[in-house]
């Protein structure tokens, strides 16, 4: 409570240069500045300066300390000695480049505190600055293996925008680390062979001697690259390509992968009902949802149009049917959970469809209404709606349900006090317009199917509300 008066007493003796036991040398020739401090300050703030100083005690003679700081500038240091006198930090007038400065100094004095708080700034002040200059960002960020926030925008900029970012900078020219954090992630935005033959790229530039034909590559050259790929090969969704991507693309180059997995492979083309699915990465989402993939968008617009679907467990991976778009809505944990937000983001928007995840289980469930949602206190009409449940993604052709619309005038219930409300066999509502839901509940009654064995309750960990754009 009485941090300001302790702060400026601080930065008055740092200004007026009492007592001091130290001095410290910064920057290089010819820009160097003597700075004067006081150790016991220095060692209580800064690890890194604690544990230079501890080699450096004054002498018996009296002669003062002095370190050397050659990597940081003076009028960075000077910014960042206020800091550790008086707790105050003043950016008015830094330009971005000047903090990303700063932020680095911070790094090798190991200052946590100002280290996150310096990432966070930027992130949120100069984001247009670091997307200009993100080959600079990207590379200084694996530098330093403190700017974990700094390196987590470098890779959703790249999983958004990946052909733009690789345009940008050297693709092959990725740290490991970055490369593997970008294509473990299920919202990357690219295509999968893409994926695998960035991969490719990259791998063969790690090593000089690879030529980019791999007819030419011996047996070992072949070891080699398996050894430089062995932490990007398992994030590869390889049971999502096509047969011939496969047989073009991958199968020359079989000897990197592990036999048991190659032949696991090749039989989901040829024999696709012996290999089990459990442990077969799903496709990338190339959607906005935060926990619905492609498989439950693609079984869905299968549904709208009525589409045969094929029971093979294989060909949901590798037949996704897109021809639609998807444009968020509404999503419960960024909006909110009530009847009033729900109806004014989503009312007069035909074709949209909502999911709902079930808290505690894999489970999601959902509507489509063709009609546009309302306030009116009335019953919609249509043939066309349905309800669903998804209880695996592992498992969809197996465990979903679709429950189509038997009592056409009892579709959809509009109501402002409800959410999504189909029949009264998926039923979203609040005590009032303006309260949070308290009831999700699954019943039979104007749907052909019972989606869930009970009628209970069930809480909802998130839910989403899309149109679908082009339908």
């Amino acid at each position: 409570m009485f941090f300001t008066k302790l702060s400026q007493n601080y930065i008055e003796l740092l200004e007026n240069n009492e007592y001091y036991d130290i001095t410290i040398e910064v920057g290089e020739d010819p820009n160097v500045k003597f700075f004067r401090a006081h150790m016991n300050i220095l060692c209580a703030r800064s690890p890194y300066l604690r544990r230079n100083l501890a080699a450096n005690k004054k002498n018996n003679d009296n002669v003062l300390t002095n370190i050397k700081l050659s990597n940081i500038l003076p009028e960075t240091f000077q910014i960042i000695l206020r800091y550790i006198y008086g707790g105050i930090l003043s950016l008015n007038g830094q330009d971005a480049s000047s903090i990303l400065k700063i932020l680095l100094a911070a790094d090798e004095l190991l200052l946590q505190e100002l280290i996150d708080y310096l990432q966070n700034y930027l992130i949120e002040n100069e984001s247009q600055w670091m997307e200009q200059h993100f080959e600079l960002i990207h590379r200084t960020s694996f530098q330093f293996t403190s700017l974990t926030v700094i390196q987590q925008f470098c890779t959703n900029l790249m999983v958004k925008s990946p052909h733009k970012i690789f345009k940008s900078l050297d693709f092959t020219s990725l740290p490991e680390k970055s490369l593997v954090q970008l294509i473990k992630r299920d919202d990357l935005q690219m295509k999968e062979i893409e994926v695998w033959e960035h991969v490719l790229k990259w791998g063969i530039a790690q090593n000089l001697t690879l030529l980019e034909d791999h007819n030419t590559w011996s047996d070992n050259d072949f070891k080699t690259m398996e050894n430089t790929l062995q932490y990007c090969i398992p994030f590869i969704r390889f049971f999502c390509l096509s047969s011939i991507e496969f047989s073009q693309k991958v199968r020359p180059y079989q000897k990197l992968f592990k036999r048991q997995l190659y032949e696991d492979l090749l039989s989901s083309y040829l024999e696709p009902n012996i290999v089990s699915t459990e442990n077969i990465l799903l496709p990338r989402r190339v959607n906005d949802s935060k926990f619905v993939n492609n498989l439950i968008i693609s079984q869905i617009f299968k549904w709208i149009d009525k589409k045969v679907i094929i029971d093979n467990k294989f060909s949901i991976f590798r037949e996704l049917y897109l021809p639609y778009k998807l444009e968020l809505l509404l999503r419960g944990s960024r909006d909110g959970f009530t009847p009033k937000k729900f109806h004014t983001l989503c009312d007069n928007k035909p074709n949209t469809v909502i999911f709902i995840k079930v808290k505690g289980t894999e489970e999601i469930i959902g509507g489509y209404n063709p009609l546009k949602w309302e306030s009116s206190e009335t019953w919609g009409e249509t043939k066309d709606s349905f309800i669903f449940i998804f209880k695996n993604n592992n498992n969809l052709v197996k465990d979903a349900i679709i429950s189509n619309v038997k009592n056409k005038h009892h579709a959809i219930y509009f109501s402002k006090v409800r959410g999504p409300y189909f029949g009264v066999d998926l039923i979203v509502r609040a005590p009032n317009e303006s309260a949070d839901y308290n009831e999700y509940r699954c019943r039979n009654n104007h749907y052909e199917r019972r989606l869930k064995d009970t009628e209970d309750t069930f809480l909802a960990e998130d839910y989403e509300v899309y149109q679908i754009i082009g339908k």
